[in-house]
């Protein structure tokens, strides 16, 4: 079913139905009223006339209606009234001169003490009256019987009125409900219809336009929201994607081109033995490096994919043993590293990446410190948050580059020629993101080097909810 039938249906013609169903519920409740309201009228005129039957001259029967002032103006809608005496004959009536069919003409008293009996008869036109009958005693103790008969028709004709307007209210309501949710379904197909051209667009790999412009704020529009960040993400990954291949390839061009080279050379004509021997380092020295590099995009394709096992741990005990591990080289390099750890920081994460985390920013800080100085490792609390910082006195790190040095095998000016892949800090980042958190240069001032920055959530549950 489409989304225009479908609204039709659930927002036009079932509402247009629930009213009709609860309009004729509201009819047979308000004829239901009207007859008791007829019935309590009558009831009070038989009890004003049964008490005053006997108070005219030398005690005769009459009613009083025929003698009201008033007679000609409520004999519209006044009851008929019929008196009949003890054996059943008819002793007056109102209005004067009502004609009287045979079989209503007689009506012999009931028992005494006998309460008002009222009934509904329909007359020889097809018209229903309500009729109460009571019964009296003369003051000789003569029985009387009393019955006033209302017409109906004024009661069927306010309930006619009623249903006519009752169907004329439903059917308009059914129209201009069908009017606007047509309105209100074509404006959402169109909506959702470019959302399915968009995810069209996406499925075919075409991440460069955003889904279309839409203002509203409802949930569709959250919705188109989310789509666009989601394809703008997508966009970004595809570009780093584009970027990291271009980079891998320019990466491995290298020692490929060098190893080579050394082949082409030692073929080319005859070699002594230590001629082979430095070729043949060589070209083991280009293996080791491609043999870093793959593992470093190993790592970096781990990183992204987040498949870890996440544990409650002790942060600062993982940074003690990071520091630890990077004492050999940094004395080798004529280094020192000081930390400054806090006390039991708990968190949630995997060990073992963030250890790997750790270990690549203390390589990237020795890597670019010159010799004698320090590198200091600061675990801190911010907030609801931990923060691993590791500074050193190199050559620091540019604030345009601040956000690129995380890109993979960016390298900074003059550092072309450094040992490395590239892709160090860009583990970190992924490490770091995974984990809930992010990875940063300090953005504080300072006169020599860069402090690189790894912060993760405290808390266990908000880390783990970002993560995934």
């Amino acid at each position: 079913m489409t989304l225009t039938r479908r609204l039709w249906l659930l927002g036009a013609l079932v509402p247009a139905l629930a009213m009709v169903v609860a309009l004729g519920s509201a009819a047979r409740l308000f004829r239901y009223d009207l007859e008791r309201s007829l019935d309590r009228a009558l009831l009070a005129q038989a009890a004003v006339e049964s008490a005053s039957l006997f108070d005219g001259p030398e005690r005769k029967a009459h009613l009083h209606m025929t003698v009201s002032p008033l007679l000609e103006q409520v004999r519209p809608f006044a009851p008929h009234g019929y008196l009949h005496g003890p054996d059943g004959a008819l002793v007056a009536r109102y209005p004067p001169g009502l004609q009287v069919e045979e079989s209503e003409s007689r009506r012999v008293p009931g028992a005494p003490g006998a309460p008002p009996q009222l009934v509904t008869r329909v007359g020889p036109d097809g018209v229903r009256w309500r009729e109460v009958q009571v019964d009296v005693r003369s003051p000789q103790g003569a029985p009387y019987a009393l019955r006033l008969s209302a017409s109906l028709g004024q009661v069927d004709g306010s309930v006619g009125t009623y249903h006519r307007l009752a169907l004329f209210l439903a059917v308009s309501l059914g129209l201009a409900l069908l009017v606007v949710q047509t309105w209100q379904a074509r404006k959402l197909a169109r909506r959702l219809a470019a959302m399915t051209r968009h995810l069209r667009r996406l499925r075919e790999g075409d991440f460069s336009h955003a889904p279309v412009e839409d203002p509203a704020r409802d949930e569709i529009g959250q919705l188109r929201a989310v789509l666009a960040e989601a394809t703008e993400r997508l966009r970004g990954a595809r570009e780093a994607q584009e970027r990291l291949i271009a980079g891998a390839a320019h990466e491995l061009r290298t020692p490929l081109t060098l190893m080579r080279t050394s082949m082409d050379l030692a073929l080319r004509r005859e070699r002594s033995r230590e001629e082979l021997r430095v070729g043949l380092e060589e070209a083991r020295r280009e293996v080791d490096r491609l043999a870093v590099l793959a593992g470093n995009l190993l790592d970096l394709a781990v990183a992204g994919r987040g498949a870890w096992d996440r544990k409650q741990g002790d942060l600062s005990r993982l940074v003690a043993q990071a520091v630890e591990g990077a004492r050999a080289e940094a004395e080798r390099r004529g280094l020192l590293i000081r930390a400054e750890l806090s006390a039991p920081a708990q968190a949630l994460f995997d060990a073992g990446s963030l250890r790997q985390a750790v270990d690549n920013v203390l390589s990237n800080a020795m890597k670019f410190s010159p010799e004698g100085s320090e590198i200091q490792v600061r675990l801190v609390r911010e907030a609801e948050r931990y923060q691993v910082r590791v500074s050193d006195a190199g050559p620091g790190i540019p604030l345009a580059e601040h956000q690129s040095v995380f890109e993979p095998f960016h390298r900074l000016a003059g550092t072309v020629h450094t040992p490395g892949s590239g892709l160090g800090l860009s583990i970190v980042r992924e490490v770091a993101e995974q984990h809930g958190g992010r990875a940063y240069v300090a953005p504080e001032p300072r006169r020599f080097g860069a402090e690189v920055v790894i912060e993760l959530p405290r808390d266990s549950a908000e880390g783990l909810g970002r993560a995934r």
